[in-house]
């Protein structure tokens, strides 16, 4: 098979390739005598312009999938599978490789502000540093750089905020700085990993519009990490909902919330607050707790909480297959085709 290169995967592109290409990814880690399996079987396409959600409860396998693309993950890692960006191979890389990559081509947004600055820098100062890493520019040219990313992410007074440290700063525009940072170099793929679960409503709201006006203006694709599937109803083109980190559903986003198939995905959606809700009325909850991805139950990993279980999701793992055109969903009871053989 010929290698890909650089050169040869820009030609790609032009031939129809996707921007990114992710087959069959699995990731696990030794812990003593036992293997945790925290990524099995993950894949996805994205291409120019379009977002895919990736949802599930913590544990999932959502923000471990997001490091393997990314190269992220510590060298304790065992990592398998295909990750393409533009028909190039990202596995197998070396660190210093990836670099190359991080910034120009794919960048993230993290869920924590506060964590990921550092306390001791101005913003603007941190921003510029960002600038800086794949652009040979002056100090002046840098900090001119700084303060218009600042005013893209609709930071008013930008150029006074870029002289403020961190704790100066509410926590959405923390965020926005952190936008400001990952699109420093105009990437063509942003992962927000949980980019507003710390925000109010109101600034949750303000930060994912502000993530759609640059998708649009940049033509990005973005990989929006979440376990609110009300954020994914709303800004995505796709959802892929995990589950002990695997794939258990996976569709574009209006056919896949007017035809929940996996009891998981269900679950999750009856534990979203609405406001007409009675007041004092205990929310609904996912019950059970996720397993022990060192020790997954035999047959479905969800059997131990699903209402439809049956003796063959105890015994029998279910398969993810696209079942209706453009559905993809592992169950062997699925909502709403009762007494449909698949």
């Amino acid at each position: 098979m010929k290698a890909v290169t650089a050169e040869t995967a820009s030609v790609g592109m032009a031939a129809g390739i996707p921007l990114l290409e992710v087959n069959d990814l699995r990731v696990s880690f030794a812990q003593g005598d036992r293997v945790i399996r925290a990524v099995d079987g993950f894949s996805c396409t994205l291409r120019a312009g379009q977002t895919v959600a990736v949802v599930g409860e913590s544990g999932s396998g959502k923000t471990v999938s997001s490091r393997a693309i990314t190269g992220l993950l510590p060298a304790t890692a065992r990592i398998s599978g295909s990750v393409r960006f533009e028909g190039l191979e990202l596995l197998g890389l070396s660190p210093r490789e990836l670099r190359k990559h991080r910034g120009p081509d794919f960048a993230m947004v993290f869920q924590d502000p506060a964590r990921s600055l550092n306390p001791t820098m101005r913003v603007g100062a941190q921003i510029a540093e960002a600038v800086c890493v794949h652009e040979p520019l002056t100090r002046a040219q840098a900090e001119k750089r700084a303060i218009e990313l600042l005013q893209m992410v609709r930071i008013p007074a930008a150029d006074e905020r870029s002289r403020d440290y961190p704790h100066q700063l509410s926590g959405g525009m923390r965020q926005r700085i952190m936008i400001a940072i990952a699109l420093a170099q105009h990437p063509k793929l942003l992962i927000a990993d949980e980019a507003t679960t710390a925000l109010d409503v109101t600034t949750q709201a303000q930060i994912m519009d502000l993530l759609s006006s640059l998708q649009r203006q940049f033509n990005m694709a973005v990989i929006m990490i979440t376990h609110d599937l009300a954020l994914a109803a709303t800004y995505t083109d796709e959802v892929i909902v995990m589950y002990a980190g695997r794939v258990v559903e996976q569709a574009p986003t209006r056919l896949l919330f007017s035809r929940v198939r996996m009891p998981y995905t269900r679950a999750l959606l009856d534990a979203i607050p609405h406001l007409d809700r009675a007041a004092h009325q205990l929310l609904p909850v996912v019950s059970g707790r996720a397993p022990d991805l060192g020790n997954l139950p035999p047959g479905c990993p969800f059997n131990p909480r699903c209402p439809r279980v049956t003796e063959i999701c105890r015994e029998m793992r279910p398969a993810l297959a696209e079942h209706e055109p453009g559905h993809r969903w592992a169950c062997h009871h699925p909502i709403g085709l009762e007494g449909v053989r698949l």
